[in-house]
Order: C-alpha cells, then sequence, then structure tokens
C-alpha cells in the first residue's frame, strides 16, 4: 500500500520538528500548575466530641479527651484556662494534634466540673482562636446547667477588666469573700465579659478578683475587686430566637427560621472594679543623691510624714528642709549646711510601717547614706572643697512653663534649692506702652503656695489679654540656704489673646440632684485637664484652649470633690463614673454648650475607643468581611438563650463582638 501523499514528500527532519512540535503541545496540555492555595483559613477550630462526653454524669474517669476538626494548640494555658469548682491542683492541660487531654488529679463526688478555655484554644495554621468555649461534665446524677453573666468595668475610667477572676459563693455572709475559695469562676475576656457555668439553683453572691496568689479569695488590699451589692439567684427560661441564612453566591436573604432556645439570667451583672489604694508601709528606696540632699521612697501614699534624726547630733534641730511629692510618698531633704559637709550620715527614720499583722505601728529604721567626692581637676589656684565652694556661687531663678501667660493662671518661679531669704520688693511686674516699661496697675501678690514646695514662688495678679509684662528680680533678692545669692532675673512674656480661648458649658440630665458632683475633662489620654463641680445641672468650663477633649462625671458621694474608691470592710461601693459618649471638638473663641444625658447611652458602651486603653483583639485577618455589625456579632456571640453545650454555635465562633 502506498505512503499518503504527504508523508512521502516531507524530508525526515521536517517530519522530526512536526513530532517534537506536536508533543511540546501535548505535553503543555497535560501539565497542571501549581495550585493558588484557595482563600485563607479564617474559622475556628470545630469541637467534634469528647471522652467523657459533653455534658456527662457520673464520669469516674480523671482523664478527659476533647476532639476538634483540626489540628490545635493550647495557648497560654495556665493564664487562660480556669477550672471549676476551684480547687488548689489545678487539672494539666495539653494538646496533641487534633486533640486536648485534660488530667485531674481527683475529683469530688455529685459535682458538675467545667473547664473553661476562654480563647485559648486556636488552630495550628493560623492561630483562628475559638472563642468562649467550655467542657461541662458531671460526676454525680445530675448536671447544673444554669449560669450568670455580666462585665467587669473599672469603677473610675470604665476600662473593661480583662483576664480577672469572677467568681459565686454559696456562704452569704460578708467574710466568705476573705476567708473562703470562690465556689464557681471564669475568667473576663478582652471585653471584660464573663459567664460563670454550672450553677446549681441557689442563691449567690457574686465578686471579681484580680488574684495576684491564685488563691481565689480577697486575701490582701492590693489586689483590684468587685462586688455586686445584692444576691443573685440563677434561672432559665425558653425563648424563641430568629436564626437568618444568606445566600453563600448572592448574600441576600434566603430565609429566617424560628427555633427555641434557652435563656440564663441573670446576663447583665454590671460589676465595677476598684483598688482600695492601701498598701503596706515602708521605705522601698533610701539614696544621698548628692551632698546637699538625701532621697526616701515610702510603699504607701498620703501616710503621716516620717521623722529624721542624724545620729551624733545632739542639737535637736531638724535634719534639712523636706520637699515632698502630691502624695508623700517621695521625699527629699534638703540638709543643713553642717550635715551636708559630711561624706557618710547615719539617719534614724522614726515612722509608722506595716507589721506582720498588716497593721500600721511605730518603727525605726537606721538608713546609711554615702556621697562619693569626685577628686576635682588640677586648677592653678588652691583647690577649694565643694562644701567651702557652695557660698561663692550665685543662683538664678527661673519661670515655670514657657510661651504665653494663661490670664487664669499664677506665675510660678522656681529655685533650685530653698530659701533662708526672700526680700519680695526687689521682685517687680511691669507692663510696656510706647516701648517704655512702667510698673504694673497692681502690685503682684507673691506667696509660697505649698509648704512641701519650697523651692517654688506663686505670683498671683490680675492679667489683661494680650499684654506684654516683664518681670524683674533684683541680685541679692533671695538666699539659699546654703549661703548662696540670687543672680538678677528679667524676662518679658505676653499674654494670651481674648479669641485664643473658648468655653465648654455641659447641660447634666439623669444625676440625681441631692448626690453632688463634678465632671473631668479629659485630654486624649484619658487624663483630668480641668475639674468643674455640677452646680444647678450645668458644669462649666471657661478660658479652654482649643482642642480635643473627652469628659466623665463622678458622682460625690460624700461631696470632697474627689473619687473615692470602694472599701469591701465596710461594704462601701466605689463613687460611680460615667462618660460623654464622644469626642468634643473646640475651635478658638468658640463657646460650645452640650447637653448630656448621663443615661441615654448604656454604661458598658459610653468610654470612646479614642481613650480607650484596654482594647478587644482585633480580627485575625484584616480581609475578612462580614454583613453584621459589631453590635450584631457582639449579641449574637453573648446571646443568653444559646446551648451552652453547643460550642460550634456561628456566634460562639466570631472572633469579634461589641458590647452586650
Amino acid at each position: 500500500m502506498s505512503r499518503p501523499y504527504f508523508s512521502r514528500n516531507i524530508s525526515p527532519l521536517c517530519r522530526l520538528i512536526l513530532g517534537a512540535a506536536l508533543l511540546l503541545a501535548v505535553t503543555a496540555c497535560a501539565n497542571i500548575g501549581n495550585p493558588s492555595g484557595g482563600p485563607r483559613d479564617e474559622d475556628p477550630p470545630l469541637f467534634v466530641g469528647a471522652i467523657p462526653q459533653q455534658g456527662a454524669i457520673d464520669v469516674s474517669r480523671t482523664r478527659m479527651t476533647l476532639t476538634f476538626n483540626e489540628l490545635i494548640n493550647v495557648k497560654d494555658a495556665f493564664q487562660k484556662v480556669v477550672v471549676s469548682p476551684a480547687a488548689k491542683s489545678q487539672p494539666r492541660v495539653s494538646s496533641l494534634g487534633r486533640r486536648i487531654t485534660i488530667d485531674f488529679d481527683s475529683l469530688q463526688p455529685n459535682t458538675t466540673y467545667t473547664v473553661d478555655f476562654a480563647d485559648a484554644i486556636e488552630d495550628n495554621n493560623e492561630g483562628n482562636a475559638m472563642q468562649n468555649f467550655a467542657y461541662t461534665f458531671s460526676t454525680g446524677p445530675t448536671l447544673d446547667s444554669l449560669r450568670i453573666s455580666g462585665r467587669v468595668l473599672g469603677a473610675r475610667d470604665l476600662e473593661p477588666q480583662q483576664g480577672m477572676i469572677v467568681g459565686v459563693t454559696r456562704n452569704l455572709a460578708d467574710s466568705a469573700f476573705t476567708a473562703l475559695q470562690l465556689l464557681r469562676v471564669a475568667k473576663t475576656d478582652d471585653r471584660g465579659r464573663f459567664s460563670i457555668r454550672g450553677l446549681a439553683p441557689g442563691e449567690y453572691r457574686v465578686y471579681a478578683l484580680a488574684d495576684r496568689d491564685n488563691d481565689f479569695r480577697y486575701s490582701t488590699p492590693e489586689e483590684d475587686i468587685a462586688f455586686y451589692p445584692v444576691t443573685v439567684s440563677p434561672s432559665a427560661e425558653t425563648t424563641v430566637a430568629l436564626d437568618s441564612v444568606y445566600n453563600r453566591l448572592t448574600g441576600a436573604l434566603d430565609s429566617v427560621h424560628e427555633r427555641q432556645r434557652t435563656r440564663f439570667l441573670p446576663n447583665d451583672i454590671l460589676l465595677r472594679s476598684f483598688n482600695t489604694g492601701v498598701r503596706p508601709q515602708y521605705i522601698s528606696k533610701y539614696e544621698r543623691q548628692d551632698t546637699t540632699r538625701v532621697f526616701l521612697t515610702l510603699n504607701a501614699q498620703d501616710l503621716p510624714l516620717p521623722s529624721l534624726r542624724a545620729i551624733g547630733d545632739d542639737s535637736g534641730e531638724p535634719i534639712g528642709i523636706l520637699e515632698a511629692s502630691q502624695h508623700r510618698d517621695s521625699l527629699t531633704y534638703w540638709l543643713r549646711p553642717t550635715l551636708m559637709r559630711r561624706d557618710s550620715l547615719d539617719i534614724e527614720v522614726s515612722y509608722l510601717r506595716t507589721d506582720t499583722a498588716g497593721v500600721l505601728a511605730p518603727a525605726i529604721d537606721s538608713l546609711k547614706f554615702y556621697h562619693r567626692r569626685v577628686a576635682p581637676k588640677k586648677r592653678a589656684k588652691k583647690n577649694v572643697s565643694t562644701a567651702d565652694s557652695l557660698a561663692l556661687i550665685s543662683f538664678a531663678f527661673s519661670r515655670l512653663g514657657s510661651g504665653s501667660q494663661d490670664i487664669h493662671r499664677p506665675l510660678y518661679i522656681e529655685m533650685p534649692r530653698p530659701l533662708a531669704f526672700l526680700d519680695t520688693a526687689l521682685i517687680r511686674l511691669e507692663t510696656t506702652a510706647d516701648s517704655v516699661w512702667r510698673p504694673a496697675a497692681v502690685k503682684p501678690r507673691i506667696l509660697r503656695p505649698d509648704s512641701l514646695q519650697p523651692r517654688r514662688l506663686q505670683l498671683e495678679y490680675p492679667w489683661d489679654y494680650a499684654t506684654k509684662y516683664r518681670l524683674r528680680i533684683d541680685s541679692l533678692a533671695a538666699m539659699d540656704i546654703y549661703g548662696r545669692t540670687s543672680m538678677p532675673l528679667s524676662e518679658e512674656f505676653v499674654t494670651k489673646k481674648a479669641d485664643e480661648y473658648c468655653s465648654l458649658t455641659f447641660r447634666m440630665q439623669g444625676l440625681d440632684p441631692d448626690v453632688p458632683a463634678f465632671v473631668e475633662l479629659l485630654s486624649s489620654s484619658d487624663k483630668p485637664e480641668r475639674i468643674a463641680p455640677v452646680e444647678e445641672g450645668t458644669a462649666y468650663f471657661p478660658f479652654l484652649s482649643p482642642g480635643r477633649y473627652y469628659a466623665r462625671v463622678i458622682e460625690d458621694y460624700n461631696g470632697n470633690g474627689l473619687f473615692d474608691p470602694g472599701d469591701y470592710a465596710q461594704l462601701r461601693q466605689p463613687d460611680l463614673a460615667y462618660y460623654y459618649p464622644k469626642p468634643i471638638n473646640i475651635k478658638k473663641n468658640w463657646d460650645k454648650e452640650e447637653t448630656w444625658d448621663v443615661f441615654a447611652t448604656p454604661i458598658d458602651m459610653q468610654k470612646p475607643q479614642g481613650v480607650l486603653k484596654n482594647k478587644p483583639k482585633a480580627p485575625k485577618h484584616s480581609q475578612r468581611q462580614d454583613k453584621q455589625t459589631e453590635e450584631d456579632e457582639e449579641e449574637e456571640l453573648f446571646d443568653p438563650t444559646r446551648n451552652p453545650f453547643d460550642p460550634n454555635d456561628r456566634g460562639r465562633r466570631r472572633s469579634t463582638a461589641g458590647s452586650y
């Protein structure tokens, strides 16, 4: 049989080229490229099952095994995992592959156990956290399934208190919080929320505790605490919940289904945490800063000042002049010249010190202070000792602050060391007109505002707007305690213009008119800038600089003008604080007025994000998109009607949430 025409007329070389091209084409068609990997895994692990199973009764084994749908890790188990009932010997929690193992040393009979993992369980690859997962079982024939939930906020700053222990006691005596361990506990999450599970019917007291020594009771006043003012009786009721189903392709609402759920009550407990501020008193630090002063740091604040005596000094005079911080816990003593010349000082400190029983009692500490003098450089003239040379050196006054002078504030002058002598007649204030300096119309008032701030002078004067002033201090106007005399000072400054100021007025609504209150105007760092009392429903702030401010109001029950923390010994709750729920922007030469309905916004949503410090964790991956708002997510996450034994609930698995 003859060959085809095209085959007979093609050379061997051409056939070789055509064959190679055909082979290349076939290979290219058959080659499979590298897969893209698909979308990023943003779902937390799913709980598959457990041995014994979730909610099991009559459990006798001490090892529990939990299984999930992917490889997992338990992050910070010692910090995050909490077991109820509380015990001195905590179970050992470990993970391997898709399983978590919980090993108990022993189990109590007829007891419901809850292992609360909070957000400790993460998938191995992307670190997606499983939120609010808890494993529960009972060693008896019944399973206690009631629960209570709520939130812990800082009493003064409304900050969500993260990682606090919240627990209950069946013993209703006030002493139970200090004498007994909390019966059942949970930890607050990154939004300050808690849910105590496995409760039996009955009456409970609820407490929150920053448990520094892990003993599950209030054992030291240095621990932050909160206590609910009334007893709580947990209960449950059946309610109908609506589930929305969305089309996966279009995102449109497909259908709405009704299903019955169990609502656990109460679910809105608000605990306000505080610290009493009580600290054990002792000398935490002492040093000699230079030849002229010794320095002490006390551990506690606002206690009676100590008395110091130089050992071997029988003059009966004080060792020097005291300069103290605002809360009298940092003390600087400017030494008398006779003591200053000593390189070594033995000082006896008499003060109230906390004893082993936690009570302040008179005590005496003997402290040694040393100063190592630096050898002076060689000079042509005879060297003069540091002590002897002090009288040969002058010092300079300085005006505190820079820039324009506020017309509503005094002018402050500071010296490097305390004064022994001051002639106020040699301190003058002048104004200028037609380039000629003249004495000010009113003689300024010069005083020492605080006996514990001996290096500061205050000059009070009725300043005029946009006026140029000159402060003049003649030489020899003052002498410090070491014999140094003052040098002359001449400094010019101007006061601010009227249109550089603004004012803010709050019209308060909702406050009890019989309870004193004051408003704190806050900076962007949540620190008070100004304070104004609430008088006849109004708080007024004049002479403000333009800028962004925040505000909180404090109900001042004892009318002392201060925020007072609570006192558990007296069962006294802290003063109540509330935030204006948004920032206030004030412009130059603008008088602004705001109506503030204190309770129009829920307390746990009042603090603006701009000053919130304990912010919840951000989603693991920023590209995650969700059609629900943050508030909707929160409502679903902490929906009290959910089945507590359904860890794969869609709301439970969400990693972000708002306020409940």
